[in-house]
């Protein structure tokens, strides 16, 4: 992800609802995130649909990586003959 420039990359709530084309128009020209505040505070972020794609592949990456680490620790691991073996049988009887 791009990161963000104080400058430019965060508005208010109230910019935001009358520039919602331009800032949807800005988010896909620089791929940066919008910061939208309310009250000064953070309320919500904008994200181009190639950036959300993005963060929603890298967790779903980390989350089956963690899964397999955790697998191999418990001693769930299976070689590539045993895994061949396994995908064999499930093959042979599923056929009628």
């Amino acid at each position: 992800m791009k990161s963000i420039r104080i400058s430019s990359d965060i508005i208010p709530l109230g910019e935001f609802k009358t520039g919602i084309s331009t800032c949807l128009k800005k988010v896909q020209a620089t791929g940066h995130p919008l910061i939208i505040t309310q009250n000064g505070r953070p309320a919500g972020v904008l994200l181009s649909p190639e950036e959300y794609d993005n963060l929603v592949y890298s967790k779903q990456f980390t989350e089956s990586v963690e899964q397999g680490l955790k697998a191999e620790a418990a001693g769930e691991v299976y070689s590539t003959e045993e895994v061949r073996t396994k995908l064999a049988e499930k093959r042979a009887s599923r056929k009628p």
